[in-house]
């Protein structure tokens, strides 16, 4: 039982942006890129008449990626907002500081 409790708690640590929630983004991007990776196994074991289109294949890596990618700028914009809303009291005391002399 330890190791399905170690395994959700993995599973959501994935998925979870950085308020703890599970990210929609994160969890399209994984599902895509598993099933690019699942499609391109099985392709490599069929006949080349069999396969998908290229265009639907871009397009699923296309979503994979993109989903991937802005949940990781999603990370970094958090992170500038912290930092700006952490420094804004400070800069307004140098102001103030600065208007007095």
């Amino acid at each position: 039982m330890e190791i399905l409790s170690k395994a959700k708690d993995w599973a959501n640590s994935l998925l979870a942006d950085e308020k703890g929630q599970i990210s929609s983004k994160r969890l399209v991007g994984l599902i895509c890129a598993l099933t690019l990776c699942v499609t391109m196994y099985q392709n490599s074991f069929s006949e080349a008449h069999i396969a998908p289109a290229e265009s639907l294949v871009n397009a699923v890596a296309l979503l994979a990626f993109g989903c991937l990618g802005l949940s990781s700028v999603d990370k970094f914009t958090s992170n500038k907002e912290k930092i700006a809303k952490a420094t804004a009291p400070a800069a307004k005391k140098e102001e103030a500081l600065t208007d007095e002399y």
